[in-house]
Parts: structure tokens; C-alpha cells; sequence
């Protein structure tokens, strides 16, 4: 699933393809792909596209009429920029946008269809989709503090939940906790003042960093790799591989589960393993 530096490279680029651009229209490729009823997706044909911004690991498009899309590209879904006047036609393809430039496409992979629009219309109807967690770019070392101990999780689990954290998910809170040196199972409400200080340094710096690097990368181009996947990630898809540094002292920390059934017989340290 697209997480906050994603999110930030598509609304970067979709305010520079369709950002004062006019909608001349819509293709729709399944009744239920718009996840709301009013107003009519179609009747936004003709409307400006006046603001691109992210909610939470939503992207939202304010139109000039007080009119909001609000997507949720959910694991799958992705945008792509094609030639004006392209239509959904492969079995990927879920619902096309026309202007002027281009058609912005739609689409996602697999069998089960979950990313979807919604349209709204008001600033209060765009706040219903916001799970409500902290925007880390706008919060003080204080506000994260509060948020983190609201309950006792472990930090991968807090770092994820869009309730307290918005746009972190599972590749980017991998990421962060690795930069911080804090284990994905320690528990939120055990870590000391200075923990907590180091993984909001360690927050904040990883996802600016990712943020600016791909958008860096993308340059003018529209983005087309969108991936949780990406070369340069410390912790995040490298099952298997060696890490660059260890952020455990070579202890194999223990999964709650498999760990309890073989007790003592459980590897302490990754030398224990080979």
C-alpha cells in the first residue's frame, strides 16, 4: 500500500499533470468501483481540479465546485499517465480520467478489487475519511509522545495504526524503527524519554528523506514504480538477506508464538541459527 512518501510523490505529480486542469471525462469501468452514491462521479465532468493533497494514505482532489475525490489506492492500486483520450480497456485497468494532457488511468492488480473514489462535496464530508491519526510533519516531540503511550502496542504496531500515526504503514515503520536502533516488538509504553525523542527524530528524518528522494527521482516524469519495495531499504522486503547494521545486537528477537513453544531451545543470538 502506498505509504506517506508514495502518497506525497503522486500528489506532487498530479498537481503538476492535472493541478488547474479541466475534467472532460470519466470511464468508469464497474458500478461498484465509486464507493458513494452522491453526487454522481459524471456530473464532476466539466469541474477544475483547484487542489491535489494527502489524507492520511489518501490522495485528495478538491474541485472547484466544493466537490472532493478521495482515494484510497488500498495494497494495489496505482495511477499511470497515458495519452489523452485512453480508455480502460485490460482487465487491470478499473476507471479513466480525460483532460486536456492526458488521461489519467486507474488501475489495480489482482483478483480482488479494493481501491476505490469516493466523492463528496464540503470539507466536513472529506474529515469522515480522516482515521484521525497524527500528522508527524505538524506535531511536537510532545504530541508524538501522547499519541505513542495513548496504548501499550508494540512500536511496529503503533507506528502502523492510522489511527495514531498518519501514512506510516508496514514498509516505512520497518524503515524508521531500524534508523531509530528500536525493535518492531518493544512495547510503546515501556520506552524511556529519550527512546521516544530518538524514533520522532528517526520519523521524521526517514520519511523526509524517502519523500524527497523519490520525488528527486521522479523528476518530470509522471511516476510509474510505485512499490513498498525499493532498492536502499535497510529492513523492508531483504527476508533473507544480511542487514547493513543490526539494530538488535545480534539477538533474534523473540515472535511471541513460536518462541514460547520452544522456550529454551529458542536461538538468542543470529550466531545460534547457522
Amino acid at each position: 500500500m502506498p505509504e506517506f512518501p508514495d502518497v506525497e510523490l503522486y500528489c506532487n505529480a498530479l498537481e503538476r499533470f492535472i493541478g488547474d486542469q479541466r475534467i472532460e471525462g470519466i470511464s468508469i469501468r464497474s458500478p461498484f468501483l465509486v464507493r458513494s452514491f452522491e453526487p454522481d462521479i459524471h456530473e464532476s465532468i466539466g469541474s477544475r481540479v483547484v487542489g491535489i493533497r494527502r489524507l492520511g494514505k489518501r490522495i485528495v482532489w478538491k474541485l472547484e465546485s466544493d466537490t472532493f475525490f478521495i482515494f484510497h489506492l488500498m495494497i494495489a492500486g496505482r495511477f499511470h499517465w497515458k495519452k489523452a483520450g485512453s480508455k480502460p480497456t485490460r482487465k487491470v485497468d478499473l476507471a479513466s480520467f480525460d483532460f486536456s494532457n492526458g488521461t489519467l488511468m486507474l488501475t489495480e492488480a489482482g483478483s480482488k478489487k479494493r481501491a476505490s473514489p469516493h466523492v463528496v462535496v464540503g470539507q466536513d464530508a472529506v474529515a469522515e475519511h480522516d482515521p484521525g491519526g497524527l500528522e508527524l510533519f505538524e506535531a511536537s516531540l510532545e504530541e508524538f509522545h501522547q499519541r505513542l503511550r495513548l496504548e501499550n502496542h508494540t512500536l511496529k504496531r503503533s507506528l502502523s495504526d492510522p489511527r495514531f500515526f498518519s501514512g506510516i504503514g508496514n514498509a516505512y515503520s520497518d524503515k524508521i524503527l531500524h534508523a531509530a536502533g528500536l525493535s518492531p516488538i518493544a512495547l510503546s509504553q515501556k520506552l524511556t524519554d529519550e527512546q521516544i525523542a530518538t524514533l520522532f527524530d528517526a520519523t521524521l528524518s526517514t520519511l523526509a528523506i524517502w519523500r524527497d528522494r523519490l520525488i528527486e527521482q521522479t523528476g518530470d516524469d509522471f511516476p510509474e514504480k510505485v512499490t513498498a519495495f525499493r532498492d536502499g531499504m535497510a529492513v523492508h522486503g531483504r527476508f533473507g538477506e544480511p542487514c547493513p547494521t543490526c539494530q538488535t545486537d545480534g539477538r533474534v528477537l523473540a515472535d511471541r508464538s513460536l518462541s514460547r513453544l520452544l522456550k529454551d531451545d529458542w536461538p538468542r543470538r543470529v550466531e545460534d541459527l547457522e
